[in-house]
């Protein structure tokens, strides 16, 4: 595998800032974005090219490896465990034997043939290795989650067809197979996880498929009872007031919640919260009955 600057793509120092970092890929970002440039395969090779070299430099231990270990910094742990048994190996070997033990261009070839040298490629043949798994956020209003529902996303140029289903839960990650970066030497593909930002624009408390809302209940209709129209988070139904009815007094409507996630035609319920509204702004008479109320009481 060829070694790719990662700094040269984003054209900054290598002493770089984590918000110049940022900077020069959001700048370039903008500039090569498959939607500003439709049906450019120049265009949308380079916004690969950015994204991935964002990935790893935005990555503060990412930056470290890749600094370190160049163009197989995705398997630098695997290269010092390796190392260490070398090491250990060569220990063992001088001391049982009093050879020499491997020498650093043995240690070299080992290195090459585990992670797809040139020399390595020689002898035994490129190590397959899964491709890095990449990671989006998608934003959405919590009606649009109320319904399965498909869309096409654009992630590091590919589009993507994404079937959401009804009920999913804000920061909720689901994870798609094979659509992350390309696998290395032949090895699978990493995976896409996205993260769901859920924005509740609505009158209703969610918890998890569960509902909740509060309804204003004037005094008269509390107190004599009657019926009275509230909203669900699917249309409007009917309620009865019991007479005397409490401040506070909570109502549950079965199956009038959100629905259960993966769990077609479920739903959670609709809790409903009664606040009693005390009249303002009285007249004279209604002032004088209800004085004559309070003589009765």
């Amino acid at each position: 595998m060829d070694f790719v600057d990662y700094y040269k793509i984003l054209g900054v120092d290598r002493g770089a800032s984590e918000k110049e970092i940022k900077k020069a890929y959001r700048k370039l970002a903008r500039k090569y974005h498959p939607d500003l440039n439709p049906d450019n395969k120049d265009a949308e090779k380079k916004f690969k090219e950015i994204n991935e070299a964002n990935e790893v430099l935005s990555n503060p231990e990412n930056r470290k490896k890749y600094d370190k270990y160049g163009k197989d910094w995705m398997h630098g742990e695997e290269f010092e465990k390796a190392r260490q048994q070398q090491s250990s190996q060569r220990h063992y070997q001088s001391h049982s034997s009093g050879g020499q033990g491997f020498s650093e261009g043995d240690f070299s070839d080992f290195f090459e043939s585990m992670f797809g040298g040139a020399r390595g490629s020689s002898r035994q043949g490129s190590a397959q290795f899964k491709g890095q798994d990449l990671s989006a956020e998608l934003e959405l209003n919590l009606k649009d989650v109320y319904e399965t529902h498909k869309q096409v996303l654009t992630v590091n140029g590919q589009k993507i067809r994404l079937t959401i289903p009804a009920g999913i839960e804000n920061g909720q990650v689901i994870r798609i197979k094979g659509k992350g970066a390309p696998g290395i030497s032949g090895g699978p593909n990493g995976d896409l996880l996205i993260k769901f930002n859920i924005i509740n624009n609505t009158s209703f408390k969610r918890d998890k498929e569960n509902l909740y809302s509060t309804v204003n209940l004037d005094l008269y209709t509390a107190l004599l009872g009657g019926e009275i129209t509230v909203d669900t988070f699917d249309g409007k139904v009917k309620l009865k007031i019991a007479p005397e009815t409490a401040n506070d007094t909570k109502v549950k409507l079965k199956g009038k919640g959100f629905p259960v996630y993966k769990k077609a035609g479920k739903f959670g319920d609709l809790i409903i919260t009664y606040q009693i509204q005390i009249p303002t702004q009285l007249s004279e008479k209604e002032k004088n009955l209800f004085k004559e109320l309070q003589k009765l009481r």
